[in-house]
């Protein structure tokens, strides 16, 4: 199964890789596991799907934010790793911030889930965590942070 072949297929290109907004790396390497710093809904330098799901921004679009955090995820991989030389997805941390009355963010993370899936297959399989939070920054709705298993060179 070929990422970048899926991914066509999907009608989607992976997002040109933003820079860290401070004094950390966007991937970081550990023996045989690549950890994803957090990764916004941003594409090319926009920033986009910024409020509180519930109140401005709606589940449906809270799923295509989360949908494009998971392409930052793999332009990140893609560039940083290669995907030939991912073994697999293990773990996604998600992160939301919403309304007082929302409760759909497991219908949110699976914008990230099901694109990991769809482009990865048996590979983008993983577990995941799921975290409410006050405040995200420049005021973000959502953002996921992932680990990946790699081959070692």
């Amino acid at each position: 199964m070929n990422p970048k072949e899926n991914l066509a297929k999907l009608g989607l290109d992976l997002p040109n890789i933003s820079t860290p907004g401070g004094n950390y790396v966007s991937v970081n390497i550990r023996e045989n596991i690549a950890y994803v710093a957090i990764q916004f809904p941003i594409l090319n330098e926009n920033f986009l799907y910024q409020g509180r799901l519930g109140d401005e921004i709606s589940t449906e679009q809270g799923y295509k934010a989360m949908e494009l955090c998971a392409l930052n995820v793999l332009a990140q991989i893609d560039q940083k790793v290669g995907f030939d030389h991912t073994i697999g997805l293990n773990h996604i941390d998600a992160y939301f911030q919403s309304g007082n009355n929302w409760d759909e963010s497991p219908n949110v993370v699976n914008g990230a889930s099901d694109l990991f899936v769809r482009v990865l297959g048996e590979k983008g399989q993983h577990s995941r965590a799921i975290f409410g939070v006050e405040k995200l920054p420049r005021n973000f709705s959502v953002g996921i942070t992932t680990s990946f298993t790699i081959k070692t060179k």
